[in-house]
């Protein structure tokens, strides 16, 4: 039994479907890392000096869209992820302070991992990631219990997980254990990058019993072949009960049944840093998800998220107020 299994409590009511209203909490399982995030302006000097802010703050697509789902009102929020020795005690209070429910296990022997996010900061406030995933992909079998369903309404993969031996593992026990008990589960593809590596055939066949797929724009076309986000989201919605295709500052689609059923928009903002943007959506998404909203509303939810994200450095909502 691994130090996750240890935070598992019974309790809670049966699992929301789609648009329906739940009592009991959202478990996320994945990432958590330590975000370097530098933010320069206009293009890399090679070879020299880049003047830029560098900032140190808690990561990780898990374990942010566990944050803002906390942050957007979802009261129970739990995080099933694996860290190294050397931040663990820094994640587990960076979390609780957020109000999540930290279910970590510790990593004997790799370090947390850590991801360079260099940051342009002209108008888009575009990103580039350098990764070292370390010890959030070592996430294994043996760190998961079914125990850890009791009480959970809903349960949310990071894409993340698809890209190395051990968290495929996982992700299949994991949806094993979510069909026995009739909990819904919705997934974020994570990267267009390493879903090009893994392969798009092999990671659709992992992705059997998914309920709701949050890709973006870039992932929906690579996962279809498909040029343009509407076609793409159709498609996928053909496999996938429930598609919301985040768009950026374009707003989400949603599909079902194989056509898009609504386009909402974004919000006004002025970008800071688009790190983790994708990850509020998901979060306040869910959120609203489980308090009862049908999925066009809680995608609006979900915009407006995405659009407090960019506004701010890193991936993790404002800390709460202590009064």
């Amino acid at each position: 039994m691994s130090d996750a299994d240890r935070g598992a409590r019974a309790g809670g009511a049966g699992p929301a479907g789609v648009g329906g209203p739940a009592e009991g909490a959202l478990l996320v399982v994945g990432d958590v890392v330590t975000d370097v995030v530098a933010r320069h302006r206009g293009p890399l000097a090679a070879g020299t000096d880049t003047v830029a802010a560098v900032r140190t703050v808690p990561g990780g697509a898990g374990a942010n869209v566990a944050c803002w789902a906390v942050h957007e009102g979802c009261a129970d929020v739990r995080l099933l992820g694996r860290v190294g020795r050397d931040a663990a005690a820094w994640h587990e209070g960076e979390l609780t302070a957020s109000g999540v429910r930290p279910l970590l296990v510790t990593d004997p022997q790799a370090p947390t991992g850590t991801v360079v996010c260099l940051v342009d900061s002209d108008a888009s406030a575009e990103r580039t990631f350098l990764t070292d995933s370390g010890a959030s992909l070592r996430l294994a079998p043996d760190d998961w219990s079914p125990a850890l369903l009791d009480g959970v309404a809903r349960l949310h993969l990071s894409g993340y997980l698809f890209f190395s031996g051990p968290s495929r593992a996982l992700v299949s026990v994991v949806l094993e254990s979510t069909r026995a008990r009739g909990v819904p589960v919705s997934l974020d593809p994570a990267s267009a990058g390493f879903l090009t590596a893994l392969g798009v055939d092999r990671f659709l066949g992992l992705c059997a019993g998914v309920d709701v797929l949050l890709p973006s724009r870039d992932e929906a076309c690579l996962l279809t072949g498909l040029p343009g986000p509407a076609d793409a989201s159709a498609e996928l919605s053909r496999r996938f009960p429930l598609v919301v295709t985040k768009l950026g500052g374009d707003g989400a689609l949603i599909a079902r049944a194989g056509s898009v059923r609504a386009h909402v928009p974004a919000l006004r903002a002025t970008p800071r840093d688009t790190t983790g943007a994708g990850d509020a959506f998901t979060g306040a998404f869910l959120a609203a998800l489980l308090g009862g909203a049908e999925p066009e509303k809680a995608a609006r939810a979900g915009c407006a998220a995405g659009a407090k994200a960019v506004e701010r450095v890193g991936g993790r909502p404002p800390a709460k107020d202590p009064r």
